[in-house]
């Protein structure tokens, strides 16, 4: 343990009883920027990639921080209990996994990571000191992508890590390709689908709110029997790019949710916060200043807009939610149309 900071040995001890631990900064590094920086194979949402150092000494995790800190986040787990809950609540882009731990030891880690549509596209690179082929084998066959070997090779194994996140956010790119609308280039209904169900679970498993907007574009038939098709592909264009550009957070999302329907999941965002957002939406259309001259709420496009949130202490199931939203949006559009109603689950 010599040569160890204060600070990076009680993050350490911190991790043995929390579920989520990232080591802190400043910390000393040695590492120099790849010829490539890891940054460029992001878009401009993702930010830093996440990086999980999974093993039960800490002078292998400080090893590992003072290679990747200057571009990843470096977050840690000191037993494979603790990785799988990390994995679950706030999913890295890629796993540095020890084998032999404690308990559960890193092919078993690998073995439940692979088995959760969650978290089976995390790359998983074991690093270990005992490197025979069978264990190699055996590792590559759980649905890890690589070994490495202790001592690790700095140069090494930066360079394997940024393959295997390259291959990683190409992999996604591609799936993320499949749940894109191709008219307003949002996400479809089936991506919506898939990611409300998974963030009514996991509001459901970490008690906490999960709000869902809907928005529909209001007068949007007699729009197109005016100004054709065409323009009302536009401005089905224009409207998905200004709700997109107001979200406040990576975890929230816009979908086309039908016709000239939107809607939007806002994980852990309480109710007047996402009423506020639902407000700035109705705004900002507005002021997109669309001509709508056969609207009967202005002379500009409008939408309706309506919001229902799950508390702590609501009772009912993902279903309910939804049905709530769309009847709060039938009540703005009843209630003249152009404005935003709420309700609390």
């Amino acid at each position: 343990m010599k040569g160890l900071g204060r600070d990076f040995l009680q993050a350490v001890v911190q991790c043995a009883t929390t579920s989520e631990c990232q080591l802190p900064r400043p910390f000393p590094t040695a590492m120099t920027a790849l010829e490539t920086p890891i940054a460029d194979l992001l878009d401009s949402t993702h930010g830093k990639p996440k990086l999980l150092v999974v093993d039960d000494q800490p002078i292998n995790i400080q090893v590992m921080y003072q290679i990747f800190a200057s571009e990843f986040q470096v977050f840690m787990a000191t037993s494979g209990t603790q990785a799988l809950v990390l994995c679950r609540d706030n999913p890295p882009d890629l796993i540095l996994l020890d084998v032999v731990m404690p308990g559960m030891d890193g092919f078993e880690v690998c073995q439940q990571l692979k088995a959760n549509d969650a978290t089976r596209n995390i790359p998983v690179i074991f690093v270990t000191a005992h490197t025979d082929a069978a264990q190699e084998t055996h590792g590559l066959s759980l649905g890890a992508v690589d070994f490495i070997a202790k001592p690790v090779n700095p140069s090494v194994v930066r360079a394997r890590v940024k393959t295997h996140l390259t291959l990683k956010f190409q992999s996604d790119l591609l799936r993320r390709l499949v749940f894109l609308d191709g008219l307003s280039g949002v996400f479809n209904r089936r991506y919506f689908d898939q990611q409300f169900a998974m963030e009514w679970a996991r509001a459901v498993r970490s008690n906490s709110p999960l709000s869902l907007i809907m928005v529909d574009v209001d007068c949007f038939k007699s729009f197109n029997d005016r100004y054709g098709h065409q323009a009302g592909d536009d401005c089905l264009r224009q409207i998905a790019l200004a709700i997109k550009g107001a979200l406040k957070r990576p975890a929230d999302l816009v979908a086309r949710y039908g016709g000239e329907e939107f809607a939007c999941v806002l994980p852990d965002t309480h109710f007047d916060d996402a009423m506020g957002l639902a407000s700035e939406l109705e705004r900002k259309i507005r002021a997109l200043h669309i001509a709508h001259e056969d609207s009967v709420v202005d002379k500009f496009v409008t939408i309706s807009v309506g919001l229902a949130t799950r508390t702590v202490d609501s009772i009912g199931d993902a279903a309910k939610l939804l049905g709530l939203a769309d009847s709060q949006l039938y009540q703005a559009k009843q209630s003249g149309r152009g404005r935003v109603c709420g309700k609390v689950l």
